[in-house]
């Protein structure tokens, strides 16, 4: 069985020689072909074993699994299956089509939402699921705001932060760049900072419960991320509270018979790719981390992905949507416009009668709808947005049903193969290929009974990711939304403006200001700590009076007992302050400010940070106030 290796085979452990025997029965003796007899190159064909080993181990069922996934999923892309075959999509929007305007800011584009109802279920029975539509600061996202922060002492959050940022510009971890550069605070510390504000208020008159905190990483990211925080001291977490889980890649494919696909430069090494964020529910699995989560009575999980700089904001009531209409399963989805390039939630419905709520990839939406009788494919509505709401990549999963579901496929999510072929025979591909996997469909091995829902937001408060560069956003259409760092930031500054507004606050209309290319709305720079500003409820009860700001101004509070009374600002305001420092802010501020100052992306004089936002500020003057002692204090200018 392992004549290909001749003597080479009395250099493995008995691990490796029963792994090597079952890869030479699925077809993978190539590569051991032509290899030198043992005394020449021993050092690298040990190194190649031990590869072979981390990739069994890290796969469920191992690399055998692998290959046969590969070999089945790559014949139906040969054959053209569609993998939806026999399901239908209802272009009846899994929302009921009449709708609400949501905010009272016209000039903002702000979609008409649709308003959710139950629907029955194939026996006729009310209350199947389906979905809550959200509007920022009304009683209903109140009523669940409010229940989501009571809920989270019982929750864990999972971060999957894989990836570099070397396509948006950036030559870094994306987890450490700044998520706005008023502050200069990175996604991580924010992400912390919100996750220990929540612990807090969670906890409020109870001992003090810390919220676990997993991290997901890759080879490219686990060093550094791993660096950021101990530098750091974990931004005011718990070192125990943080788990860092590295995720392995998978091999590379050369061809239909999913043979492995050996390095070109290293013949004792084969080619591995990243597998997908998938990953990220069997190494949860694996880990045992989900059962010490549950023996301490935590309920829920939280998946987030790692550039998205607004998703906190409606982290607290989509938790509370969770626990109030007690899904299994909550996706978090937006407002989509057809054709957008994401992913839309969808119900299927198979010709066997099974249905499922799911994300279906924007690039398969449309052809499966024209395939199911609906010529025009993803189009929108009457409404002016999609009937598909749009997946951002947000779920909340309750932890018992979770870890069953894991328990029954091992963490295994269903996979999909994307080969790039050299012509239409596809008999040979471009490029070597491999399995990959998305951590939101992991919904579809769920049974029918499970109680799968989404929750819609607007956009403005709950979606603004970061992973275009700047090249990329320029040739965006018009009107859709850009997801790079330029317009990342603008958007937290766009949403705190808005909110402020709905608080009280007299705010000026957005001026439009194009940097990098792209055209974008510039409120005034408003930012404030986590734990300053949690949730709507908390912000009201700390604005009082007539409060004013104008465009130009920008405003930074660095502290949790801050309370604005009668302000009107005009420049540049930065109060900070101990969390037992009680801070009264009032008076009439007025400076010369800070200025915004395009920059060229390509100005390798300027910090990439900065270039790949095509602005800085130019700070001439502020008002800085701290208070690093407790007790009462009044700031009034």
């Amino acid at each position: 069985m392992a004549s290909s290796l001749g003597d080479n085979f009395n250099l493995l452990s008995p691990q490796q020689q029963e792994l090597v025997k079952m890869l030479l029965d699925n077809g993978q003796g190539h590569l051991f072909n032509d290899w030198p007899a043992p005394g020449v190159d021993d050092d690298e064909k040990k190194a190649f074993f031990n590869q072979l080993v981390l990739l069994d181990s890290s796969y469920p069922g191992g690399l055998v699994a692998y290959i046969n996934n590969a070999k089945r999923l790559l014949a139906d892309s040969k054959a053209g299956t569609n993998p939806f075959d026999g399901f239908t999509p209802s272009v009846k929007p899994i929302l009921d089509p009449f709708v609400v305007c949501c905010g009272d800011l016209p000039y903002l584009g702000h979609p008409l939402l649709l308003i959710p109802r139950t629907k029955p279920d194939s026996a006729g029975r009310e209350g199947v699921p389906t979905g809550e539509t959200l509007a920022f600061g009304d009683e209903n996202f109140i009523k669940f705001e409010e229940a989501g922060v009571r809920e989270a002492k019982r929750a864990a959050f999972v971060l999957v932060a894989g990836g570099l940022g070397e396509r948006l510009g950036y030559n870094g971890i994306k987890v450490a760049l700044p998520a706005e550069t008023t502050t200069g605070t990175c996604f991580l510390q924010h992400y912390i900072e919100t996750i220990l504000a929540l612990q807090e208020a969670s906890s409020e008159g109870e001992s003090k419960a810390q919220i676990p905190f997993v991290i997901m990483t890759s080879d490219d990211t686990h060093g550094r991320t791993l660096e950021l925080l101990q530098s750091n001291s974990y931004f005011g977490m718990q070192p125990t509270q943080v788990t860092l889980l590295k995720q392995e890649k998978v091999a590379c494919l050369d061809d239909n018979d999913a043979r492995l696909a050996l390095d070109p430069k290293n013949r004792y090494r084969i080619q591995t790719k990243p597998h997908g964020h998938g990953d990220v529910h069997s190494l949860l699995h694996s880990s045992g981390i989900l059962k010490v989560w549950h023996d301490a009575g935590l309920k829920w999980v939280l998946f987030f992905q790692d550039t998205n700089g607004l998703l906190f904001k409606a982290i607290p009531s989509a938790l509370g949507v969770s626990s109030t209409k007690q899904y299994q399963v909550n996706s978090l989805a937006v407002p989509r416009k057809a054709k957008e390039a994401i992913g839309g939630i969808t119900r299927l419905t198979h010709s066997d009668g099974r249905s499922m709520v799911i994300n279906v990839e924007y690039n398969q939406l449309d052809p499966l709808l024209r395939a199911s009788g609906y010529p025009d494919g993803d189009v929108n509505s009457e409404t002016g947005f999609s009937p598909f709401p749009g997946n951002i990549n947000q779920l909340i999963l309750e932890l018992g049903p979770y870890m069953e579901e894991l328990a029954k496929t091992g963490g295994a999510i269903q996979e999909f193969v994307n080969p790039k072929y050299k012509d239409a025979s596809k008999t040979a591909f471009k490029s070597s290929t491999r399995l990959e996997c998305m951590m939101q469909d992991y919904p579809k091995t769920l049974p029918p009974t499970a109680r799968v829902g989404f929750t819609v937001m607007e956009t403005w408060f709950a979606y603004a990711p970061v992973k275009n560069n700047a090249e990329e956003a320029a040739k965006v259409p018009k009107g859709n939304p850009y997801h790079s760092a330029t317009s990342g930031e603008m958007a937290i500054y766009r949403a705190n403006s808005i909110i402020l507004k709905k608080a009280g606050f007299q705010v000026p209309d957005p001026v439009l200001q194009v940097f990098n290319g792209q055209e974008v709305e510039v409120w005034p720079r408003v930012t404030w700590k986590p734990k300053w500003g949690l949730t709507y409820s908390l912000i009201k009860s700390k604005i009082s009076g007539n409060c004013s700001i104008s465009h130009r101004s920008t405003l930074a509070i660095k502290g949790q007992k801050v309370f604005i009374e009668n302000l009107s600002l005009d420049g540049a305001l930065i109060i900070e302050s101990v969390n037992d420092a009680e801070v009264n802010v009032g008076g009439s501020v007025q400076n010369k400010g800070w200025t915004i100052e395009p920059i060229d992306h390509k100005n390798s004089s300027e910090p990439e940070v900065l270039r790949i936002r095509g602005f800085k500020f130019n700070k001439i003057e502020q008002v800085e106030e701290k208070y690093s002692e407790p007790g009462k204090f009044q700031f009034k200018a």
